[in-house]
């Protein structure tokens, strides 16, 4: 059966990946598999004496259990839970390649009452699952969410990967029966790139209409250049009031070199109180 992993850690904002990952398995008839990772401590947190004590861990665990029982009764969607040791962003990765997870579904920012430094920890293991899984990661920000998904907003660009997104956008519409926002900002007094992008928009519509899916494209102008791209695009989406689901696309890490997130992208993650999908592009 199907699985998609959730990374849990008992935070409000795991509580709402959670939530949005019974809404996506009922859809593909999946299972979830809840993942709590007791981190491995490195040297200075061992020094601190932070290492989680066995009674501790028994604690844990059973609250884990109890969590996947109460949502499997709940909501009619088997959860299986799973506690592991090791480094949190390799361990999530690790365990949705053995398991062949469908996708990731996790939070992004921890809850309130947690010190400062695990937040900041907790945001650096999102970005690392999202450059290294083989699968789609999506990523839970905002507090409140609706329960499906009515629109998927594309943000559209001419990089070669656009085809890809597209397809994968389709796919997701006719799941959730949702319409496709395809949207894209670029600074006004750039001619060319507007036509292009006009061109492809129009393109793009085509595709996705003759899949008897709704789209609408809209090309956005700014004044401000670069910066301006990602505000813009998130500004529209908050305006329909109707987007419950952004798709963009990530490139994966390189085995030598330090990686980075494109910066759209990035922003997109980091900003957006509305869940964003990340898919890698195929060769």
């Amino acid at each position: 059966m199907d699985n998609i992993l959730v990374p849990y850690d008992f935070s409000k904002q795991s509580e709402f990946a959670l939530q949005q990952a019974v809404n996506l398995a009922r859809r593909i008839s999946s299972r979830i598999v809840l993942l709590y990772v007791n981190e491995t401590p490195g040297i200075i947190s061992a020094l601190f004496g932070t290492k989680l004590s066995d009674e501790m861990i028994e604690k844990i665990n059973d609250h884990l259990d109890s969590v996947a029982a109460r949502i499997s009764l709940r909501e009619s969607v088997y959860v299986e839970a799973s506690l592991q040791n090791g480094r949190i962003y390799t361990t999530i990765v690790k365990t949705a390649d053995e398991m062949n997870s469908k996708f990731i579904v996790m939070g992004t920012r921890s809850s309130d009452g947690i010190d400062p430094e695990r937040k900041r920890m907790m945001g650096a293991n999102t970005s690392r699952v999202i450059r290294s899984a083989n699968c789609p990661v999506i990523t839970i920000s905002g507090s409140s969410h609706y329960n499906g998904c009515r629109s998927i907003l594309l943000p559209m660009d001419l990089t070669k990967e656009t085809k890809q997104k597209v397809q994968r956008a389709i796919e997701f519409a006719k799941l959730y029966d949702a319409q496709i926002r395809a949207v894209s900002a670029v600074r006004e007094s750039d001619k060319e790139a507007i036509e292009r992008l006009n061109e492809q928009m129009n393109l793009v519509k085509n595709i996705i209409t003759a899949e008897n899916v709704k789209c609408e494209a809209e090309i956005i102008k700014t004044v401000d250049g670069e910066k301006a791209i990602v505000p813009a695009i998130l500004n529209y989406a908050r305006e329909k009031n109707d987007v419950d689901l952004i798709m963009i696309m990530t490139q994966q890490e390189h085995p030598v070199l330090d990686f980075f997130v494109g910066s759209h992208a990035q922003e997109f993650i980091r900003s957006s109180e509305i869940p964003v999908i990340s898919i890698i592009p195929q060769e």
